[in-house]
């Protein structure tokens, strides 16, 4: 296949989008240390539109990064510290009686900002789950009887801890699918550790310098939608997240573009239910901004293949077979992606 610069798209525009990401790692690289690709899933979430779900155990600096990113961004930031006894109220807001006027006034909670941290989010009840996910999935929430939009931009940084699970509840599925990505916070190798242990705990201390603002970042939306994505690149990114479903005809599918010949190799059997088709949109979204950040206006299968993990991984639900054998969701990504053809 051959790709070709798109001639609507001017050169300098595009350089400035890649520049200022490249303004934002280093200045995130300031405090963080290998923690680059942390980064790059929050801007490229920003950009694209979405939410980013965080996930580590403690200590890998999940709250600076979100913290660090607030102020590269210059948006209004609020934090909201997730925990059992949390109401809907404590996070939408509420009504309040003015004896004076003997009128109800509208009060308006923490979610009402531009970036929203809602750390240890899997602390939460049932309630407060879904009146976050009215705000991330339709941008409003609702006090009494009246609708509230939220701020634009507004995006939510959500943490969550995958080896405590005493006084948590599990996100629902839909809630889940809300989120644009997820991105997994690792350990850091040896020599990255000894420069974090160096700062003493110090490093949220360190200046770093507001590098965009909403103006900036609408510039990129709007280049993102000028972004182009041959029909074959979109065939391609269906046919991934169509090898994630385990039904019957998406089984035959999978294992036509996977050259699957024996049971025993079948990924499926691994995959209780697939991917949604926001998955799909959601990986065009990001491969779209991937190709932006690298000053292209076209999309390649690399972008596809650099984005998919974060955008799918919370998105499949694995069957106890996998759970017994140890094969994660990431596994089955890296080998669909591995074996499914280029176009």
């Amino acid at each position: 296949m051959n790709y070709e610069k798109v001639d609507n798209i001017n050169e300098s525009d595009l350089n400035e989008c890649r520049a200022l990401a490249d303004k934002c790692r280093a200045e995130a690289a300031k405090r963080l240390v290998g923690q680059t690709q942390v980064i790059d899933g929050i801007l490229t979430a920003l950009v694209a539109g979405g939410h980013v779900l965080l996930e580590g155990v403690p200590g890998l600096a999940k709250t600076l990064a979100v913290r660090t990113f607030a102020e590269i961004s210059g948006l209004d930031f609020k934090r909201i510290q997730f925990t059992p006894d949390l109401l809907p109220a404590d996070l939408t807001g509420t009504l309040i009686y003015e004896q004076s006027s003997g009128r109800f006034s509208v009060r308006k909670g923490p979610v009402f900002t531009n970036v929203v941290f809602a750390d240890e989010i899997n602390r939460a009840p049932a309630k407060v789950q879904s009146a976050l996910l009215e705000a991330m999935a339709e941008h409003q929430v609702t006090i009494g009887e009246t609708t509230h939009k939220l701020p634009d931009p507004f995006f939510v940084l959500a943490t969550q801890n995958p080896i405590e699970q005493e006084g948590t509840y599990n996100l629902p599925e839909a809630e889940l699918d809300r989120f644009l990505m997820k991105v997994v916070v690792p350990y850091p190798t040896a020599a990255e550790e000894v420069e974090i242990v160096k700062t003493c705990g110090n490093a949220a201390q360190i200046e770093v310098y507001r590098v965009f603002d909403e103006k900036s970042l609408t510039k990129c939306r709007t280049l993102l939608e000028r972004i182009v994505c041959d029909d074959k690149i979109v065939e391609y990114i269906v046919s991934i997240v169509n090898a994630t479903r385990p039904a019957a005809k998406a089984v035959n599918d999978a294992r036509t573009h996977l050259n699957i010949s024996k049971a025993g190799d079948d990924i499926t059997r691994y995959i209780t239910f697939g991917a949604s088709p926001r998955a799909g949109i959601a990986l065009l979204r990001c491969a779209k901004v991937n190709a932006l950040f690298q000053g292209r206006s076209f999309v390649l299968p690399d972008d596809i293949k650099a984005v998919a993990p974060a955008v799918l991984r919370h998105r499949l639900i694995l069957s106890y077979e996998a759970s017994a054998s140890g094969v994660t969701a990431d596994d089955i990504i890296a080998k669909i992606l591995e074996f499914m053809p280029l176009p």
